[in-house]
């Protein structure tokens, strides 16, 4: 693995534990790291941190409670694009200028922001960004978070371990795989000094039409939901030392509005969220889940007054807080989003999003606004110092569990013998060799022969891998199948393929034995559909592989034999492609009804249905 970082924070060994104040040094080890404090008589660990707090001034507390971007690989020398970044959006050039400036509490790291090239340089960037927090007045270590969901989000690519997305997952249906990843994950996010992990999804994705949660979904059965989060929580628990963060309360998956670019609101009664909603939220509590994120979401059944449940008192303070008994960290999703800024201006949302009772702001558009606008609120008396107190003891809390106080570097030997490693990969292949599932299979068609069908086109989408180190998923399908003793070729037609480029394919199809496609959130007058119709009057045999969306299937009947991966990412694809050639058999079963395209209240394919070689589903 490459080193690329430069300056301080380059590979050399971490700063001694030593540059942790005396305030805090062996303050871990006086906790209680196997649980949170509930409310009731403080705790001598409790007054430990609080005698933590009483020694902030009050513009270090604002900033303890905000998790904040920052551009570059490194803490201190990324490249000059990365500091112009910084300059125009934030006003600093550094991750060490920004803990210096606004002491914030936690950063989270992006592919699209520079901060994940390669694991030794992500550790480095965390040691220098703990380097920098923790040599201030009063300094604290920060809490570095990011967005490792597995399938199609995920930010922290090759050579790290990239498992199966959630609903994959639930398709594969073991609970045991579900604890796997978590605990491999979490091992693999530790080492690189990631400690809080903005996942699972604990959505239930009732709505095929969601655009935005889907396949981040372990799938449209609440219980089943409830049953992977928890397992997948208890994983991370067990890899020790990273916080695992179930999204999005109260429940993001009956929704056709992205909350990036609208305002979704969710119809459901307050009956409906306890029976659809609600479940695997509760269960994430039970297993003693250590941060929950907000949804930027109106639900008029649980508060009525238009807000977004980020900025909800009934919501967070009234339901999660007090019905679901939870006390953990409460952090928003980004501020930056269009869900959470339709209502009110970028001053006023991080204060009523602590008012309604949030404990860390995420990734505000303006840092500074944001910071001032609640800093402002304190000495007008509208916020008391009290309540950011509360909030500052979770966080506090959760650190503390976390032992970053006593261990806030990671090693160069730490990445090494944790991160990608030879056990984790074929891990994640077993894994997904459990969930690819086999929707249509006429003939049958599948397994494909080597003998009988050796020459085979792969076509289709090539979307941009989600953690920028993966793919194409044309050339992936058709280099696995190659290793697999067949003779395939790539030929990338797009999420809209043009005439021309439909007439190309077709050409090329007519040379092949067969066709294998890709298909990408295909729709009624989709350019897709199109494409495999024309394939299709080829009379060669064609294959169809839904690499997101496993609605696909019910807009091209008929396709004789149809998968669904479930994402693009390479486990996923490679394991399609041992299925496709009959290495593995199909394991997957469905876990989201699929609806038919000409009468969407009828079910095609339900819960549940996944074909096998030799028998049904």
């Amino acid at each position: 693995m490459p080193d690329t970082s430069t300056g301080s924070t380059g590979n050399t060994a971490p700063p001694s534990r030593r540059t942790v104040l005396a305030a805090t040094a062996g303050l871990t080890t006086a906790l209680a790291v196997g649980g949170t404090a509930h409310a009731g008589v403080p705790t001598p660990d409790d007054r430990k941190l609080r005698a933590l707090t009483a020694r902030m001034t009050l513009p270090e507390k604002v900033g303890q409670l905000f998790v904040m971007r920052v551009y570059g690989h490194s803490a201190t020398a990324p490249d000059q694009v990365d500091i112009d970044a910084n300059l125009k959006e934030i006003g600093v050039r550094t991750a060490a200028e920004l803990v210096a400036r606004y002491r914030v509490g936690g950063i989270i790291y992006f592919t699209w922001a520079h901060n994940t090239r390669d694991p030794h340089q992500i550790a480095d960037l965390s040691n220098g960004i703990q380097k920098a927090s923790l040599a201030q007045p009063r300094g604290l270590p920060v809490l570095i978070s990011t967005d490792q969901e597995h399938g199609i989000v995920c930010r922290v690519g090759k050579p790290a371990t990239l498992f199966p997305g959630a609903m994959a997952i639930g398709a594969g249906g073991s609970r045991t795989d579900a604890r796997t990843l978590g605990r491999i994950a979490g091992q693999e996010l530790k080492a690189l000094g990631i400690r809080q992990n903005y996942s699972p999804v604990a959505d239930v994705n009732v709505n095929p039409a969601n655009p935005v949660i889907g396949v981040r979904s372990f799938g449209a059965e609440p219980d089943a939901v409830a049953g992977m989060v928890a397992a997948e929580v208890a994983g991370y628990q067990r890899a020790l030392q990273v916080a695992a963060t179930a999204k999005h309360f109260p429940g993001h998956g009956d929704t056709a509005v992205d909350s990036h670019y609208g305002f979704p609101v969710i119809t459901h009664t307050r009956e409906q969220w306890e029976t659809l909603d609600a479940p695997p939220f509760r269960a994430a509590v039970r297993a003693g889940i250590d941060s929950i994120m907000t949804a930027h979401i109106m639900v008029p059944a649980l508060d009525d007054s238009g807000d977004p449940a980020t900025l909800s008192h009934p919501i967070l303070t009234g339901i999660l807080r007090e019905e679901l008994g939870y006390d953990g960290v409460v952090v928003t999703d980004s501020l930056g989003m269009e869900g959470v800024r339709t209502k009110y201006g970028d001053d006023r949302v991080p204060v009523l999003a602590l008012k309604a009772g949030v404990d860390q702001l995420l990734n505000p558009p303006s840092l500074d606004i944001a910071w001032n606008a609640v800093l402002k609120a304190v000495r007008d008396g509208e916020l008391t110092e009290a309540r950011l107190d509360e909030s500052i003891l979770r966080i506090l809390r959760l650190k503390a569990k976390l032992r970053l106080f006593d261990e806030p570097y990671v090693s160069q030997g730490g990445v090494d013998r944790n991160v990608g490693t030879a056990s984790h990969l074929r891990t994640a292949d077993r894994v997904a060799d459990r969930t690819t599932t086999l929707l249509v299979n006429d003939g049958p068609l599948l397994p494909l022969s080597r003998r009988t069908h050796p020459k085979v086109l792969v076509v289709g989408a090539d979307p941009a891998s989600p953690s920028g180190t993966t793919g194409p998923p044309t050339g992936v399908l058709a280099a696995a199948l190659t290793e697999l003793g067949f003779t395939a070729t790539a030929l990338s037609t797009g999420t809209a393929p043009s005439a021309t480029t439909i007439a190309r394919a077709v050409a090329a199809a007519r040379e092949a034995d067969a066709v294998v496609v890709g298909t990408y959130n295909v729709t009624a007058g989709s350019a897709q559909k199109a494409l495999v119709e024309q394939l299709l009057a080829t009379g060669r045999p064609v294959v169809a592989v839904a690499i997101r969306n496993p609605y696909d299937v019910a807009q091209l009947p008929a396709v004789p034999a149809f998968l669904a991966s479930y994402s693009w990412t390479d486990v996923e694809l490679r394991a399609a492609a041992r299925v496709i050639a009959g290495r593995v058999a199909p394991r997957g079963r469905l876990p989201v009804p699929v609806q038919r395209a000409d009468d969407p209240t009828r079910v095609l394919y339900p819960v549940g249905h996944g074909l096998s070689y030799g028998r049904g589903s």
